[in-house]
Order: C-alpha cells, then structure tokens, then sequence
C-alpha cells in the first residue's frame, strides 16, 4: 500500500465515530471522565521472582517514537542498538543478539538477530503491552532468553459488541518521516475480529557532522547522511473466539523494511558515491531488505484446575543486502541472475508451545511444558558469510509455585534442553584461484579454499531457577532469584567465515564451541506510596564460555578485509543495577529520576566484553492535569572507557528534550497530539553501541516529532 494511501482510509475510518455525535442524546448519558492511575509493576513483580518491567498503551503511547526498540529504551537497563534512522535492535543490561529473546503471541520471533545491522522486524504501532524481563528466562523461553524477554502481549478484547479502532499520524523532521496507521476491530458475539495496516517512510537523516572517517579516511557529509532513506509496512490480523472454558485465537502479520546503507560504510567506499544527488528520499545501492511474515495460533481449554495453552507457528524471515557487484577476485564474474544481490538468507522457522498449569488448593501452583522449534536457513547472493543450516531444538520444563500467604510467594523449576545442528559445508572456488594467482602452495590453498566445513553437532543443557517475593509491608517489596542459564551456539558463531559488513570485520566461526552456561543472582526493592516510588534491581552474572569476537592476529587472506576475528569462549562477569524514583505533588508537578549501570568484564583477558553500555541516567520534570501534560527532560551519557581490544572509547553527553502532549474531546472521539523534541540543542554525540560508530558517525541532530492519534 502507499503511503498516501493511509491518511485516507483514516478520516474514512473517523467517520463512523463522528457520526455517532448524531444519535438522540436522550438515549446517551455522558458521565465524567473517570482517571484509574497506578503502578503495574508491584502486583506483576509479586508473582515473578525476576525483574519485569511491564508498559501498558499509555506508557507506549506517550513514549512512543515509530521505533518499538526507541520506545523500550526510556525502561532502565534497555538500550537500543541503532542501525542508522529507521531500525534498532534491542539490548537488556549489555545482552543482545541470540541472547535475548523476542516472544509475540507466545512465539519466540525468529530471524536473522545474530547481525548487529539487523533491526527487529515488528509494528511499533501495533504494540499495546510490552513485559520486558531482566534476567535469566532461560527456564521458560529456553536457550537465546539467556539475558532476558521481550514479550508483546496480545491485545486486550472490548469488553462491548461493535465496531472500534484508532487512527495514528506520525511525522518527523530528522529524517522527514511519514508514517500512519490504521486499526479497525469489530466484536460480536463470542467473537473478536481485528486488523492493522501501518506504514512508515522517512529520507536521509541529519547529522550535526560534515565529516566521517572510515579506515582512517576522512569521507566528507552533506548535512545528510546519505542513502540512509528507507520505507516499512505493516499488516496485522487477529481472529478470536471464546466459549465457555475454550479460548482460540489465530494471528497473522507481514512486515516489510527496507533501508539504505550508507555508501561510505558498505563495501569498497567511494568518494564519488557520497556526493549529494538532490534527493533524500531514494535509495539506491547499497541496501538492504527484510521481509518477515508470521502466523500463529493459541488453543486454550481450562478444566476446573487443570488448564492447557498449545502455541504454534510458522514464520518466513527473508533478509536481502545489495550492493553493486563488486569482486576481489579476477576470476569471478557477475551472476546472470540477481547480479547486485550480495548476500541473501531465508528462515524457515517452525514452533510448537504446550503447556500444562495445575492449580492446587489456592497455594501450589504446577506449570509443565513441552517446546520443539525447528529451523531451515538457506543462503544466496555472490559473497559469502553464513553458510546454510538445520536446526532442531526441544525442551521440557516444570514449574512450581507456592504462596503460604499473600505476602509470600516462592518458586523454583528446572528445565533440560537438547538441540542439534547441521551445517552445510561452502567451497569457495574464486578464493582457490585468487590465492593460486598470488602464490599460495597447494596445502595452504587447501587449508582456505573450505570457508565453511560440515558441522554435525548436538548439544544438550540443564536450566533451573528458585526465587522469592516477600512483600513485608503494603508499601514494600523484596525479590530475590538465583538462577542457571544456558544458550546453544548459534551456526554464525559455529561456522561464518566471511566479511560482515554489519561489524566492518572478517568473521570466523568455530565448529568446537560448546554451549554458554552462567549463574545469575537478582535483587529487587521496591517502595510505593501515593506520592512516591522507588525501585532499586541490582544483579550479577558469571559465564563460563561466554562467547564474543576476539581478534586473533591473524591476517585475512580475503582482499581487504584486515584482521580476522574468531568467536571464542570465555569466563566473563557481568554486575550493575538499575535505580528509579518518581515523585508526584498535588499542584499536578512530577518529577523522575531513573539510571542504569553495568560493568562487564573478560576475565580470561582482564579487559570488558564489546558493547558495554555506558551508564546513563535520565531526570524529568512535568505537569499534568486534564488532559494536558508537558514536560522537560535531561539525559546523561557517561564516558565509556571500558572496552574490548579494537573498540573505541566513546565521549559522554548531556542531552535535553521536552515535549508536550493534549487530549481533548469531539463528541465521542477523543484525539490525542504529540509533540516532542529529541536533542533540543543539536548536540554532536555517539552512541557506543550504534551500527555506525566504528565509522564515527554521530546519532541524528535535532528532531522534532508530531503524533496524532484518533481512537473511536
């Protein structure tokens, strides 16, 4: 659909509520608007032992940037891993990749997240619940929840029969976004239909910079970025049906990016492709374009205390990157088909959910599950970096629960994984003859001609967890967890050997890694009273064979590809804490404060692990009052000095933003308007754990962000 398409179909959409100002007015009785404020956090934390952060719709929607990552980040101890303007990946306490797990719909999303220029593939505006769980869900979700869950909760159901829905605008002037959606519902009976069309496109963003360096060449910038324009479309169903003790729902979504690469950054750079064309909303090579299309459904029979949840789902992840044909070898010619097509990856994912709950005499509670999930990667394009896969993977878990009395709740469960891989192996003939041409005796071609061996492997790993909440007093409450988790090598870490653009560096995998294990112990506080609130979760975590990048002195034998860097497995240690505290006065002011600090450290080589975070904390001042909220934000970024060999240190900043948010009333519809701008002063900074860093670019400048919502 195009993109002008849409703000159509939303007055189209409107109309229906705005007729209804005509009915009689006898039949109607309007009573005033009824506020229910509170804090989520402490009723959810009282039945999970872990850290869990849950934002509802009003939290999304006032914190909400057209990024579902962006958005996440104003949660203490999540950070947003930024791929240029449009994509970001998300990150729980210095974890992220395979080590954080993504569940919609009671499905783990599965696509190509091992890549740091791999953005997640979802609907920002289809978001309504989001539980974010800091720590260890390796018991629940299995392996790649090591460091934590993203869980989108499903939509909540009108409680009334008829036709409902929301129309959303977004505009930015960064990059001159323009985005909308639309939602349309309709309840009768035992039934519930809903569906979402949304869509976003936005051009080259600014920056306050008019110089990048990549490899030590200085690449000059024309207030823009250039080719970082890109465009993304939504489409979301959802079909439910209650009776009785039975509940079935069925979900279908396709989301589609695609996203420009800057020219300087990708490939072989040229001077000559970073001149400004006098467009900033084309994209031309190189690029790249993710296709992610998932259907799931969720069969749910309760039988006096016995209840049984069965999810399942099939999901198509197809991940493209083009860039004008280019070779290092003489001999290699362009494909007759796709020829600009660098490298391609489809994923096939199947997944299957059962789960058993027992309810005993109001104080046990028995959870048992059963997951299988298995996965087909095929590759193409005319490079090479991953090679194809087979993967299978299954688990069994059991969870108990015991709550003695209501202001005590202890829970403890272990779970066995067994997973198995297959690897295809690649023989990389060009590279044969490149390395004949220049010199290279037969035994040493024959050591590099395989980039990718066979690999047959299977791995099997243990998971527990005990924990508690006491809550001693209406205004407190402590948790405590301890807890074992694992993550089963992922093929990229087992068998890459390629240049990866998405880390400016020769990969290279290892066929005899084995899978991650660590000890995780989180501690929680909290204190709410009518005026304030307090959280304080600080952590630690130890890994034996923690497995990162690490640069092996070695030389590449690719042309221009520099160092080579092995995955390899250490001891590391991870500890830090996240501290909030909000304070509400009567004249309608509030005030919060909320930072986030984690230390990571390589204990094998005595130095930190790559993509720390840096400490941040974030202070607001705002008013509130009928409707009308505005507020003014300062957010520190400290200096992060602690890094892994080959990563730059990164200077701190001091960043303003504000905003202002209105909702009014017209007849029975009630609009909402944002306005907010992001770095109000147009300050240079960089985002240590941004995409673009290795190549000095510096985050967005000023920005300024309009939302207009229509419910009805």
């Amino acid at each position: 659909m195009h993109i002008r398409i849409i703000p159509v179909v939303c007055m189209l959409c409107l109309m229906p509520a705005l007729s209804a100002q005509q009915q009689d007015s006898l039949k109607r009785v309007d009573l005033e608007e009824v506020v229910v404020s509170d804090v989520y956090r402490v009723p959810v934390t009282l039945r999970s032992t872990l850290p869990a952060e849950v934002a509802g719709k009003e939290w999304l929607t006032g914190h909400f940037t057209g990024n579902l990552v962006k958005t996440l980040q104003y949660i203490p101890g999540i950070h947003a891993m930024n791929i240029g303007s449009g994509f970001s990946k998300p990150m729980i306490r210095g974890m992220g990749f395979n080590r954080i797990a993504v569940v919609e719909n009671g499905i783990k999303q599965e696509g190509q997240q091992w890549g740091a220029d791999h953005g997640l593939e979802t609907d920002a505006f289809n978001a309504e619940r989001v539980t974010v769980i800091k720590g260890p869900s390796s018991l629940l979700y299995g392996s790649d929840a090591m460091g934590g869950v993203i869980e989108l909760g499903r939509v909540a159901t009108p409680m009334e029969p008829g036709l409902s829905g929301e129309a959303a605008l977004l505009g930015k002037t960064v990059n001159g976004t323009v985005g909308a959606s639309v939602m349309l519902g309709w309840k009768q009976g035992r039934w519930y239909l809903r569906g979402r069309l949304s869509a976003q496109n936005y051009g080259d963003y600014r920056v306050p910079t008019d110089t990048v360096v990549y490899l030590t060449r200085p690449m000059p910038v024309y207030g823009r970025l250039k080719n970082t324009a890109g465009r993304e479309h939504n489409a979301n169903l959802l079909a439910e049906y209650r009776y009785r003790h039975y509940f079935s729902s069925y979900a279908w979504s396709n989301s589609y990016q695609k996203s420009g690469f800057f020219p300087g950054a990708h490939g072989i750079p040229d001077l000559s492709r970073l001149e400004d064309d006098g467009n900033h909303r084309n994209i031309e090579l190189p690029y790249s374009r993710v296709n992610h299309m998932k259907g799931s459904t969720r069969q749910q029979y309760i039988l006096e205390r016995i209840t049984w949840i069965w999810d399942a789902g099939f999901q198509r992840n197809d991940r493209e990157e083009w860039s004008a044909f280019h070779t290092h070898y003489g001999t290699q010619s362009p494909p007759e088909r796709d020829p600009d097509k660098e490298l391609a990856f489809t994923l096939d994912t199947y997944s299957s959910s059962l789960r058993m709950k027992i309810s005993g005499e109001g104080t046990w509670e028995h959870t048992a599950g059963w997951d299988v999930q298995a996965q087909h990667n095929r590759v193409g394009g005319y490079s090479f970096l991953l090679p194809g896969y087979r993967r299978l993977t299954t688990g069994l878990l059991w969870l108990t629960t015991w709550r003695p009395v209501s202001t005590l709740t202890v829970s403890g469960g272990l779970r066995y994984d067994r997973g198995k891989i297959r690897v295809n192996p690649y023989e990389d003939l060009y590279l044969a003859d490149y390395l004949t041409g220049i010199g290279y005796s037969d035994t040493e071609i024959d050591a590099y001609r395989w980039r990718s061996y066979a690999v047959d492997r299977s791995f099997g790993d243990l998971s527990g967890s005990l924990g508690a909440v006491w809550k001693p007093a209406q205004a407190h409450q402590v948790s405590l967890n301890l807890g074992r988790s694992f993550r089963l090598p992922g093929a990229h870490e087992l068998a890459s050997n390629g240049v990866h653009h998405g880390t400016f560096r020769h990969e290279r995998g290892d066929p005899s890694l084995d899978s991650e294990q660590g000890w995780q112990l989180d501690l929680a506080y909290a204190y709410q009273s009518k005026g304030l609130t307090l959280s304080l979760s600080p952590f630690a975590s130890w890994y034996r064979n923690y497995i990162y990048l690490r640069p092996s002195g070695e030389w590449s034998v690719l042309p221009h590809a520099g160092q080579v860097y092995h995955y390899t497995g250490a001891r590391a240690f991870f500890t830090g804490a996240e501290v909030s505290a909000e304070m509400r006065f009567s004249c309608g002011w509030d005030y919060r404060v909320a930072g986030e600090y984690v230390y990571t450290r390589n204990r094998d080589e005595h130095i930190a692990l790559p993509f720390s975070p840096p400490a941040t904390l974030r202070q607001t001042l705002g008013w509130q009052r009928q409707g009308t909220r505005i507020y003014l934000e300062m957010e520190n970024i400290s200096r992060q000095n602690r890094t892994d060999r080959n990563e730059e240190e990164t200077a701190g900043a001091t960043l303003f933003h504000m905003g202002a948010s209105v909702r009014f009333r017209i007849g029975t519809v009630r609009p909402e308007v944002q306005l907010t701008a992001q770095n109000l002063f147009d300050r240079r900074y960089y985002n240590h754990l941004s995409f673009y860093r290795k190549v000095e670019i510096p985050e967005p400048g000023r920005n300024f962000q309009l939302v207009l919502r229509l419910p009805f």
